[in-house]
């Protein structure tokens, strides 16, 4: 990460398209989440990263699982795309300072390369995570198909999905790098109607254009994975967070990445939720290219808490 790099990464934005609602979206906000994920080498295995100026109270998971893999990916020939993924949100990131991490060279195969990544913070690990890498093979090829849903075109964006709710969406004032896009009902509107099926569906995609660069492409759908996943475990349950007394946080999050593809393309991320007791909710995730193609499935446990 170069210093222009840096101060792209962490500046306040002025001057940029704002969504319906006056929230900063399009180009300049993928070209600054870009700009996130440019880490900066600091030694040759060990990368820093930092938080954009608007952040939540705890750096985004997404944010620290998609800089994590990055930092893995900067060790590994090219040619070698990760195909898996599986890591642990340990403590709460501090935006206010960087991110260092550290990258273990597990093992370089003839086939297949695996790295393990922890990530620091005041003398102290906030995650980990362990990843492995494939050279390209042959080999059997089947799949689930994607599931009939309108187009994406036909639904309402985020902002008109929110309007009169921003007070209560956690993260709808924050700026927009991804277009989202609800199938089914967003939970804060769902949750008027009580208790209901445990499952979310969302279009999504890069909010503007990407390099060509394969694992940028996969970070970045690493990043929007921790977005509304375990809404299906909320929908559920008939709450959601900020109105309800319900208190959240990721404990763990895996993915496989089966196929190849832009993450500037439109994805449908079908996600449900199998179970959840002991105060934490499991949920499972699938992307679907916009033709139908399954390109990575997602599972995640994460921690909720009723006040």
């Amino acid at each position: 990460m170069t210093e222009a790099a840096r101060a792209a990464a962490t500046a306040e934005f002025s001057d940029v398209p704002l969504d319906a609602d006056g929230v900063p979206h399009g180009q300049p906000v993928l070209d600054r989440l870009v700009a996130l994920l440019d880490l900066e080498r600091i030694e040759e295995n060990i990368f820093r990263g930092v938080s954009p100026a608007e952040s939540p109270v705890r750096v985004f998971g997404g944010q620290v699982a998609g800089q994590a893999l990055v930092a893995a990916g900067r060790t590994v020939p090219p040619e070698r795309r990760v195909h898996s993924l599986h890591s642990y949100f340990i403590r709460g990131g501090d935006p206010s300072v960087p991110i260092v991490y550290e990258v273990d060279r597990v093992r370089d195969g003839r086939s297949f390369t695996t790295r393990r990544v922890v990530a620091v913070q005041h003398g102290k690990a906030i995650f980990t995570l362990s990843a492995s890498f494939q050279l390209d093979e042959p080999g059997l090829d089947h799949q689930e198909p994607m599931p009939s849903v309108p187009a994406p075109d036909s639904l309402p964006t985020y902002a008109e999905a929110a309007a009169g709710y921003l007070e209560k969406v956690g993260m709808a004032r924050l700026p927009r790098p991804i277009d989202i896009r609800y199938v089914t009902e967003p939970p804060w509107r769902a949750r008027e109607d009580g208790p209901g099926e445990a499952r979310s569906q969302v279009w999504m995609r890069a909010d503007g254009k990407l390099p060509d660069d394969d694992l940028l492409h996969v970070c970045v759908l690493a990043y929007a994975s921790d977005m509304t996943l375990l809404d299906s475990v909320l929908v559920r349950h008939g709450v959601y967070w900020g109105t309800d007394k319900v208190l959240g946080a990721s404990l763990d999050h895996a993915m496989w990445f089966h196929r190849r593809f832009r993450a500037d393309d439109w994805f449908l991320y079908d996600c449900a939720s199998p179970s959840a007791s002991g105060a934490r909710g499991l949920a499972t995730g699938r992307f679907y290219s916009h033709d139908g193609q399954l390109v990575a499935t997602v599972v995640q446990e994460g921690l909720l808490r009723v006040l």
